[in-house]
């Protein structure tokens, strides 16, 4: 287990390696992103305009986030580590949505509205469009980068998780 797990992480890291070089940005785990991202304008929607745009990015980094703290909870480092990566990953496929802020060149789904336009036109941050991008861009590859070492030293040391026992659930005759 703890070679397949240092290969995991000795593949995410190329992989990211891969993203960063690549002419358009694009991931396969993006296509995920995606769907993920539409997904948090719906859960979204009913706290108002604002939050509906900014749901797709928050959901973004919630779920993977969310499967981050599972991980810790079953005492995986490793899997915690592999969820790490995915959301340094998202840093930089928000990145890349924000930056296109100002030229609107990406393809949007459904035709729709650029949701970091309408943000960043309705906070009065559109010329800083580039500067955040960069920002979010560069906490992507720090989390990146400390997403690998993190894995590297979790499958390392080769501990594999530990699950919380479960207790039955006592039936009304053993209360």
């Amino acid at each position: 287990m703890k070679l397949v797990r240092i290969a995991i992480t000795l593949g995410l890291a190329a992989y990211a390696a891969a993203i960063l070089h690549a002419a358009e940005p694009w991931a396969l785990v993006d296509n995920v992103n995606l769907a993920i991202h539409e997904a948090g304008h719906v859960v979204f929607s009913p706290f108002g305009e604002t939050l509906q745009l900014l749901g797709g990015t928050m959901l973004q980094f919630l779920v993977p986030l969310a499967f981050g703290i599972y991980f810790l909870r079953e005492n995986d480092e490793h899997g915690a580590s592999v969820a790490l990566w995915w959301v340094g990953e998202n840093c930089w496929y928000t990145a890349h949505y924000i930056r296109d802020a100002a030229a609107m060149e990406l393809p949007l789904v459904g035709g729709g509205e650029h949701d970091w336009r309408l943000l960043l036109t309705q906070w009065d941050m559109l010329d800083a469009h580039a500067r955040l991008a960069d920002l979010v861009h560069a906490t992507g590859v720090g989390l990146v980068v400390v997403a690998t070492v993190w894995g590297l030293a979790a499958a390392a040391r080769g501990r594999d998780a530990t699950p919380v026992p479960v207790r039955p659930v006592p039936t009304a005759r053993q209360r």
